[in-house]
Order: structure tokens, then sequence, then C-alpha cells
């Protein structure tokens, strides 16, 4: 059975040589990002503060808040690229995550190397990732370019690459951040089409946007991230 449950996460990073920052970037991370906290040789930046939830099969979940607010950072937490500082999480079922434009791209493989590459990353062997190229193939529209080096590609190429292999097999879990608005109308119209698939097959859903129109659309229930901390909001504070 599907699910992720976070116990009292937190997650806590060090920043070295800040001392030296101006007060005024000080202001500026405190006001975008997590809770920032000094010792007398390092600065630690709480991106995630004792945060508790549990997603069950059939939830579908929205992330929000302000820039810097830790919804990437929650993502990447739940997929267990980032380990707590604290607490535990605890993950049930495949995961597929579809994150920032590249992430995971070796850019001097060809498109048919990243196939393969990408999808043994997201626990595929050689032969499951294999047999997903001609989908990808088809989907992608990128023909011949598919032999070239990724760094020659376009950042539209390169986003329609990587979208295919991450939404090429129906995962439990599908984790998404912020990938509607990217891309040209008639991509985003497939990829649209192609979520909407996965969103009615796959067991759990989380999804961080600024789009609320696309919050209301996709999920049944919200969360808000604010330096750090979680709490789950009502749905209809977005009607």
């Amino acid at each position: 059975m599907a699910q992720i449950k976070f116990q009292n996460v937190t997650l806590r990073y060090p920043i070295y040589g800040s001392h030296g920052m101006s007060l005024r970037s000080h202001l500026m991370r405190v006001a975008t990002g997590g809770r920032i906290e000094q010792d007398a040789r390092t600065t630690v930046v709480t991106a995630l503060k004792d945060v508790s939830f549990t997603l069950n099969v059939g939830d579908a979940v929205g992330l929000v808040g302000h820039n810097g607010s830790g919804k990437s950072t929650l993502l990447r937490t739940m997929a267990g690229i980032y380990p707590p500082s604290k607490g535990r999480v605890i993950l049930k079922g495949k995961v597929a995550t579809v994150f920032e434009l590249g992430a995971g791209m070796d850019y001097e493989l060809s498109g048919y190397e990243n196939i393969i590459h990408l999808g043994m990353m997201m626990g595929l062997s050689y032969s499951e990732a294999k047999a997903l190229t001609p989908d990808i193939e088809k989907f992608t529209e990128l023909g011949d370019f598919l032999r070239l080096p990724v760094r020659t590609y376009s950042s539209g190429m390169t986003m329609r690459l990587m979208f295919a292999v991450a939404t090429a097999m129906t995962p439990e879990i599908l984790l998404l951040d912020e990938m509607f608005s990217t891309g040209d109308a008639e991509f985003k119209e497939k990829s649209v089409a192609r979520i909407n698939n996965i969103i009615n097959s796959a067991k759990i859903f989380v999804f961080a946007s600024h789009d609320y129109q696309l919050l209301k659309t996709y999920c049944n229930r919200v969360f808000r991230l604010e330096h750090g901390h979680l709490e789950e909001v009502s749905i209809e504070t977005f009607a």
C-alpha cells in the first residue's frame, strides 16, 4: 500500500562563510527561506521544522507558499533525496518525480543514453528503461536529436526529454514541482493530458504550484509552507 508519513521531520543545513554577508542579505534570506540560526562558526538554515503528516491512497496534495518557503525541499525529502536531520520519513510505494529542468541529466550523453541513465536513476533495470524508449521517442517528437548529446538541446527539448522519461511509467506516488508552466502550448497540452492519466492511476499525488486554479483542479488537500513550518489548509480557501 502506498504511503508517505513524516514524523516530526526537521531538515537543517549549514551555510559556511556567511558571517561576512550584509544585513540586507541576511534579511532577504529571512524573508524568503527557512528559519536562520547562527552560532559562533556557521549559519544554519532550518528548511523544515518539526513537520508531521500522513498521505494515504487517494490523497492528492497541493503545496503552496512563497518562493523559498520549503516546497521543493519538502518534495525532495518525500522522495528520499534529502535525509532529515531529525525525525523519520516512511515511504512505501514506487515513486516518480518531476523536479527542476535537467535534474539528473548527463549533458554529455545522447538523448537515448539519457533515457537509460534517468530510467535507472528512477530504480528501473537496464532492460526496463530500454523498453520505455519507443514511448519516449513518440512523446518527445525529438527524432534524430535523440542521437545527439543533450548539451546541444534547447531548454525546451531538454524539458521534453526529462518529462517524458519521468512520466513514461505509472508510479504509485507522483511528486511534481511546477512543471505545467514549462514548454510551448502544444507540449503543455500533451503534458497535461499525460499527467491527467498518471494522476488517475497513481495512488498518491503531490504537486507544488503557485497556480491556485490547478491546485483546485487536481488536489483534494492543501499544505501551506512558511519558513519551514507546515499547516494544512482548506481547499475552499482557494475558491
